[in-house]
């Protein structure tokens, strides 16, 4: 349970105090933050109020979005207030195509480019860029980057201490390629951040909000978890719901069914009591 950590979006309407409040009751450590809410609450408070809690930032969510204008201005304030927080990755979301543009191709090429004009900055600044690639339904308007392989193509120029990626469950439960994927990340030592959801259909209106709690979909996310620690990859795991009916709920029971849904399909299973181990 020491790996677990609370995504801030899992519980949109918690409050940042108390989701420090109710991670620490429940001996949970780590949480992925999200710039808006960060912003909203001021950055070095909440990074007072999550180091004053003993807990960790395990990422930041989120940098990207190079097709807008003024990505570089905005990415670096990104990059900035991940270091404040201690977050050690950036998550990067490329963001889709240019208005009025059909070339995916020209798309990914700036993408790669942009993520190299951020290196100095982000090594400067001892932040992990990390990129994540989206399932193939959101090429269009919110990220370019598709699939593991893409992403680690768009890693591979630059050190990999600066340079990483996502992998998250959601986004790429459905390719039958990522298990090589995550094997080469891990080989480039690239694996910045591992994020779980579950797919659960029918699908929301909102395509974007039909990510569910571990245990409520149709993701082998035991799975993934073995892959990535087969990678070598030991940092922390990330839970991140998308969903309103789980918005509507309150944080606290949320982060008990997160917890419950951690340890019953993603952490290792516990090792078998041997028939001679057990107390007369």
């Amino acid at each position: 349970m020491k790996r677990f950590s609370l995504n801030q979006a899992t519980t949109r309407h918690w409050p940042l105090p108390d989701l420090v409040a109710g991670c620490a009751e429940a001996g949970v450590t780590g949480a992925g933050l999200w710039r808006e809410d960060v912003q909203a609450y001021g950055v070095e408070r909440a990074a007072a109020l999550i180091r004053d809690a003993g807990m960790t930032v395990t990422s930041l969510c989120r940098g990207g979005f190079f097709q807008q204008s003024g990505w570089e201005e905005e990415n670096r304030r990104a990059i900035d207030e991940a270091a404040t927080l201690g977050a050690p990755a950036l998550v990067l979301v490329s963001g889709g195509l240019p208005a009025g543009s059909r070339d995916i191709d020209a798309a990914r090429a700036h993408v790669g480019e942009a993520i190299g004009r951020l290196v100095p900055y982000a090594l400067d600044a001892g932040v992990q860029l990390a990129v994540e690639p989206l399932h193939p339904m959101f090429a269009s308007d919110r990220c370019v980057v598709a699939s593991l392989r893409q992403a680690l193509d768009l890693a591979a120029p630059y050190p990999a201490e600066t340079v990483g990626v996502v992998v998250d469950t959601y986004h790429l439960w459905w390719d039958d390629g990522v298990w090589d994927q995550i094997a080469r990340a891990g080989r480039e030592r690239r694996i910045a951040c591992f994020q779980v959801a579950d797919w659960v259909t029918p699908l929301p209106a909102g395509v974007l909000l039909g990510r569910g709690l571990p245990g409520t979909g149709c993701v082998e996310l035991r799975r993934f978890r073995e892959a990535v620690d087969a990678a070598g990859y030991t940092g922390p795991i990330e839970v991140e719901v998308f969903a309103e009916e789980v918005w509507a709920r309150p944080g606290a029971d949320v982060l008990r069914e997160a917890l419950a849904g951690y340890r019953s399909h993603v952490a290792e299973l516990p090792a078998p009591v041997e028939e001679d181990d057990r107390a007369p």
